[in-house]
C-alpha cells in the first residue's frame, strides 16, 4: 500500500454494535440486503451494471480483496470506492474527495401527501433533474436500489430523494435534490422525512453521506435531526492495466 490519504474519523461512540456495519455500508449492502444487485468475485462486490458506480471490499487492507477487485472489475475499468485510507501501487486515481457520514438520532419522519411514488417510467425526468441538480452519482438503474420519490410542479419534476445503500439495519436517503428554481421552499426536507416515515415503517434507521465541502447541506441536515458520525474518503479510481479486447 503506498498511496496514503487521510484516514476516515469516527466519532464517538461510532463503533458500537450494530453502528459498526456503516464502517463499510456498500460491502454491507452489497452481501445483504441488495445481494440481488450485486456481482461478487471473493471478497469484492459491485453493483450491476447501470445501477451504481460504486463496489466494495471486505477490507482494504488485505492485498487479496484487492486482487478480487481487480478481477470483478477488469484492467483499466474506472469505479467508484469509499472509506478506503490506502490504495496498493499502479491503483491511480482519477479524483478523490472526503466525504461525512451521519445517522438519523432526532429526525422528525412524516409521510407527504404531494410527493411521488417514482419508478422507472420515470427515470428519464429523474436523470434529467440529477444533470441539472447534480446531487451525485444516479443511473439509469439507481431507481431499482430503493423507494424514490417526487414532488412536481405543472407536471414537471422539481424535487426528489430515495434509497440508496441498505445495509442490514439501515437504509441511507440519498439523491436529494432540487431544481435551482425552486429552492428554499423547503422541498428537500418534506422529502427526506417522506423517504425516512418509509424507512421507519420497515424497522431501519436513515443514514447519508454528503461531500465535506457541502457545508450548507450538512448544516441543514443536522438542524432537522441527523448527527455527524464519521469522516471519509471517497474515490474514482482505475484499475491497473490496458483493458481487455
Amino acid at each position: 500500500m503506498s498511496t496514503s490519504l487521510q484516514p476516515p474519523h469516527q466519532h464517538p461512540g461510532a463503533g458500537e454494535p450494530g453502528v459498526r456495519v456503516l464502517d463499510n455500508p456498500a460491502w454491507a449492502a452489497l452481501t445483504g440486503p441488495h445481494r440481488h444487485l450485486a456481482e461478487i468475485v471473493g471478497s469484492a462486490a459491485r453493483y450491476l451494471s447501470g445501477v451504481s458506480p460504486f463496489v466494495a471490499i471486505a477490507d482494504a487492507a488485505d492485498p487479496r480483496s484487492w486482487a478480487d477487485l481487480a478481477t470483478l472489475v477488469g484492467p483499466g475499468n474506472s469505479f467508484a470506492l469509499a472509506g478506503a485510507p490506502t490504495l496498493p501501487d499502479g491503483w491511480s486515481t482519477g479524483q478523490s474527495g472526503q466525504g461525512v457520514q451521519l445517522v438519523a438520532t432526532s429526525l422528525r419522519h412524516a409521510a407527504d401527501p404531494e410527493a411521488q411514488r417514482l419508478g422507472p417510467a420515470d427515470v428519464p425526468e429523474m436523470l434529467d433533474l440529477v444533470a441539472r441538480a447534480q446531487p451525485g452519482p444516479f443511473l439509469p438503474r439507481t431507481v431499482e436500489m430503493g423507494a424514490y420519490y417526487g414532488i412536481r410542479r405543472g407536471g414537471r419534476l422539481i424535487a426528489m430523494a430515495g434509497e440508496r445503500l441498505r445495509p442490514p439495519g439501515w437504509t441511507e436517503i440519498s439523491a436529494v435534490c432540487t431544481d435551482e428554481e425552486h429552492r428554499g421552499q423547503g422541498l428537500a426536507t418534506r422529502l427526506v422525512r417522506h423517504v425516512a416515515a418509509g424507512i421507519r415503517d420497515r424497522g431501519d434507521t436513515p443514514f447519508l453521506h454528503a461531500a465535506a465541502v457541502n457545508t450548507n447541506a450538512i448544516r441543514l441536515y443536522e438542524s432537522i435531526g441527523f448527527t455527524l458520525r464519521r469522516t471519509t474518503v471517497f474515490h474514482f479510481l482505475r484499475v491497473p492495466g490496458e483493458p481487455r479486447p
